[in-house]
């Protein structure tokens, strides 16, 4: 039943970004007056669909879901009526076939656009971007990061969500350098402010890999303070087996003060498969145990550690000086939509330099298993996430495709300008044996993201 429905939000979103960009693609191609012959959503044998009576367009469902294609008329691929060779896209200005296979990756961006438009007018209530804790030994330690200030700014790019501040700290994935925080104090006048430098190396690699960037950076948003008790078992889990009871009280992990629940699953989760001492106190008497987290793998494959004991629960108040309302109106969210789509579009251009230079290591590419299950994933939470979800893969495919790999839209656009340039086209030898060359490249990235995707399962 999981399986299905992974499949099935995977379809759902990947489905209308797929067919969008092939219908950008398709539109394109008529306005500029090619001949359209096959619109098909996936590749491989053909499931289902219908031939138009008016155009003689094939438009079809094929059995692999793995993208899309639209066939145009192309002397290339056989015999074309001499009453239609003005049809033919081989015989356009390079202009009209550059229009035509860029309007594919453009329309990806117009959709991550339109996405995180609908996501910044809607109102929510947020954490304020005030640090509610800075781990030890982290570089938010290391720079002294005052508990209470407001971070307005990461290396000189204003934030207003926890979520933009993520994104910014993410992007420095794999350097060693610093990053400038700056902070606003409410004790000091409201418009004084203060910039931080924190060191970080090799950042979010090595025993960090696997964290998310607030974590390994060690500034973290208001948390709730829950009493380190536990409140229920599972029967399964790591601290029944090993004896922890519902009522303990746990004081002390590896030598670690305790002093809240959540300062101890975040040992827990750092330690999979990993014996931990723990000492609790149970009836006024403190007792010591042995407990060893299940390793467990989360959507991105990432190990964590897991006991099976849970907290009771109890109600949360956020505190009004850690909430924020943010509100935009359409203009200001239509700007922001811009500049998120740009921010997350270099940074995932930086991503793909760091990992060819070795900054960060080739596992952090994913594949089609882990999309869907980060689709699944985000309709478990909520109809933004999914929106957001949708935006960030829609983004992705455009940047990807316009990557200069002669089998991808990228490579051609290069092709055409280079026809533009020298008024006629690169021989067929050339540009096949660049498509081969591209066919390898691309067949050996999925074989990596795929193997990926399956090492992340085990």
């Amino acid at each position: 039943m999981t399986f299905l429905l992974t499949l099935l939000a995977a379809i759902f979103v990947l489905g209308p970004l797929i067919a969008l960009h092939e219908w950008g693609h398709y539109i394109v191609a008529r306005l500029c007056g090619v001949k359209v012959l096959t619109y098909s959503i996936g590749f491989g044998p053909k499931l289902f669909g219908w031939t138009s009576k008016k155009s003689g367009i094939d438009y079809r469902i094929s059995a692999l879901p793995l993208g899309g294609y639209v066939k145009m008329l192309d002397e290339r691929e056989g015999e074309v009526a001499k009453d239609e060779l003005h049809l033919a896209f081989n015989r356009q200005h390079p202009l009209k076939k550059i229009a035509i296979v860029a309007a594919g990756p453009i329309m990806n961006f117009v959709i991550a656009i339109a996405l995180f438009w609908v996501l910044f007018m809607t109102p929510s209530e947020q954490l304020a971007t005030k640090i509610g804790q800075v781990l030890p030994d982290t570089p938010a330690a290391i720079a002294q990061l005052p508990v209470g200030d407001k971070i307005v700014a990461i290396d000189g790019h204003e934030v207003q969500t926890w979520e933009g501040i993520n994104y910014r700290l993410a992007g420095r994935m794999g350097e060693t350098d610093n990053v400038s925080i700056t902070l606003q104090s409410e004790s000091q006048a409201s418009n004084a402010t203060k910039t931080y430098q924190a060191p970080v190396k090799t950042f979010m690699q090595g025993t960090s890999q696997g964290k998310d960037a607030l974590t390994s950076f060690g500034m973290l948003p208001w948390q709730p303070d829950i009493e380190p008790i536990v409140g229920d078992l599972s029967a399964d889990g790591a601290a029944s087996r090993q004896g922890l009871k519902v009522g303990d009280r746990i004081t002390a992990i590896n030598d670690t003060e305790i002093k809240d629940w959540i300062s101890a699953t975040r040992i827990i989760r750092d330690n999979p498969e990993t014996l931990l001492n723990f000492m609790v106190l149970r009836d006024g008497k403190s007792v010591q145990l042995q407990i060893m987290p299940q390793g467990k793998k989360d959507n991105l494959g990432n190990d964590f550690g897991q006991i099976g004991a849970m907290v009771a629960q109890s109600e949360i108040v956020i505190p009004d000086a850690y909430k924020a309302t943010v509100v935009y109106g359409p203009g200001e969210s239509l700007v922001k939509s811009f500049e998120k789509t740009e921010q997350l579009a270099v940074m995932t251009v930086s991503s793909m330099g760091k990992m060819l230079s070795g900054m960060i290591g080739l596992d952090n590419l994913s594949g089609p298993i882990t999309i869907a299950k980060v689709a699944k994933q985000s309709f478990d939470i909520s109809w933004q996430m999914v929106l957001s979800t949708a935006a960030l893969i829609s983004l992705s495919l455009a940047v990807l495709n316009l990557l200069p790999i002669p089998v991808l839209d990228g490579g051609h656009i290069v092709y055409y300008l280079i026809e533009l340039i020298r008024g006629k086209p690169l021989s067929e030898g050339i540009q096949m044996a660049g498509l081969n060359i591209g066919l390898l490249l691309l067949a050996g990235f999925m074989v990596l993201a795929i193997g990926n995707d399956i090492s992340r399962l085990f």
